[in-house]
């Protein structure tokens, strides 16, 4: 072990699951997501990863056009047993009935256990929105529902799904997230019927519920293709959605009534379901 090791924290303003993705496709080790940060240890330097992250900023930037702050902080520590200290700073997650918990924790008796250890991809019910998400499908997915999950991530919320009883198709835009939701799934002893690289239109199916936990443009984006999935009496789980941002997506969505509203800090969850008379 050398006796120091190299620190980035990457602090997004805003859009934090596309940096997150970002960060999975480009990183050769793993990050730590902490209070809206990204956290990246390495006995390497690291001032090319912060280059591209700032070029990443610039190209964001450029296609959502809109300004976008990031606080890059990069720093040289006296090397410990970071890992260590890092694996007790992670506890583990209670949503009832889920329970999600890393590797190196013991599982809870009593409850639908997830195995999912922290930033192999982005979502591992830390972050409100897939807390919300997992309640939602708490209260949604019942045994032998069809559930699609587009834009899986980490597998998470299809895992969930599946441990509910659900027949579960997913994807993915990345395929790095692709691969960790099929890892994730073995892991923790679960199978999906599909699993693609792509969204929503990758797949004919039809669904008792669809999740989406994306960030509130895309949802707008694909709103569309979402709706198009819904069986009759289903429902739609958005989410990913600002506070600043639920108009927007409830325009794109008015033909669709709100069955549950989910706050958690800023972001919001919504379950919609088509009107009757559509």
């Amino acid at each position: 072990m050398q006796e120091y090791y190299h620190q980035l924290k990457i602090t997004p303003s805003a859009y934090e699951e596309l940096f997150a993705d970002f960060l999975v496709d480009t990183l050769p080790v793993g990050f730590e997501e902490r209070d809206g940060s990204f956290i990246i240890r390495s006995e390497e330097e690291l001032e090319t990863i912060s280059w591209g992250v700032e070029q990443f900023k610039e190209a964001l930037e450029q296609a959502l056009q809109k300004p976008i702050d990031v606080e890059i902080e990069l720093s040289k520590e006296k090397n410990a047993d970071w890992v260590k200290t890092y694996q007790e700073s992670i506890t583990p997650i209670e949503i009832a009935p889920f329970y999600i918990h890393p590797t190196w924790d013991a599982p809870k008796e009593g409850m639908l256990n997830i195995e999912l250890d922290p930033a192999l991809a982005f979502g591992t019910g830390h972050h409100p929105t897939t807390a919300a998400c997992l309640e939602a499908i708490a209260s949604e997915v019942k045994s032998g529902d069809s559930v699609a999950d587009i834009g899986c991530g980490s597998g998470i919320l299809a895992i969930a799904a599946a441990k509910m009883g659900a027949v579960v198709d997913a994807c993915d835009t990345d395929p790095v997230s692709v691969g960790n939701t099929l890892e994730n799934a073995e892991m923790n002893g679960v199978t999906f019927r599909s699993v693609w690289e792509g969204s929503a239109p990758g797949t004919q199916e039809t669904y008792d519920v669809v999740i989406a936990n994306i960030v509130a443009d895309v949802l707008v984006f694909i709103a569309s293709d979402l709706k198009r999935l819904l069986k009759e009496k289903g429902t739609l789980v958005l989410s990913g959605i600002l506070d600043k941002y639920e108009d927007k997506v409830l325009k794109a969505y008015v033909d669709c009534k709100v069955v549950k509203r989910i706050q958690r800090d800023e972001w919001i969850t919504l379950v919609v379901a088509k009107k009757e008379n559509n």
